[in-house]
């Protein structure tokens, strides 16, 4: 595996300290028990295939990344590779106090990425959020408005403009 020119490998299998050592002497990064899914996340952003075997690696097999670094965010170790040719996403790491606001956070940022999906996706928009009451008031009013503040001011005086 050294021969081939690899300089990280990630196994799904345990690594032992002994080889974990081998590699490390050859300034070759090893990780053993890699999720499969961190694996197929990996391959697909940096390429490369997932061997079965280590006996003839070949060049087309071996994934590749502008930067690797091993990274301690509090009490997690995390592997970032920077500048993978195939990717197509990014990696958010949340941290915070509580779990409900972890938890809170991550479903936020969820309806923004779909927000931003159907947006990309669909070429028309529903406008929503109170835009149908801006554009009365635009049409109504002009884009000022002086005479109220306040959310139930504006029904009122908006209804009292429709009556007449």
């Amino acid at each position: 595996m050294v021969k081939s020119g690899a300089k990280i490998i990630l196994s799904k299998l345990p690594i032992g300290d002994v080889a974990t050592q081998y590699f490390a002497d050859r300034d070759v990064f090893c990780a053993g028990r890699v999720v499969q899914e961190d694996l197929n996340r990996t391959v697909k952003a940096c390429g490369g295939t997932i061997l079965t075997t280590v006996n003839d690696i070949r060049s087309h097999d071996m994934g590749e990344c502008d930067l690797f670094e091993e990274v301690q965010i509090g009490n997690e170790r995390y592997n970032l590779f920077t500048g993978c040719p195939k990717a197509k996403t990014c990696t958010l790491i949340l941290r915070g106090g509580a779990e409900q606001f972890i938890d809170e956070t991550e479903r936020s940022l969820h309806d923004a990425i779909m927000i931003v999906r159907r947006a990309l996706k669909n070429d028309s928009v529903v406008a929503g959020g109170g835009a149908i009451e801006n554009g009365a008031k635009q049409k109504n009013y002009g884009t000022t408005p002086r005479l109220f503040t306040g959310r139930s001011n504006f029904s009122l005086l908006l209804m009292l403009r429709l009556s007449k």
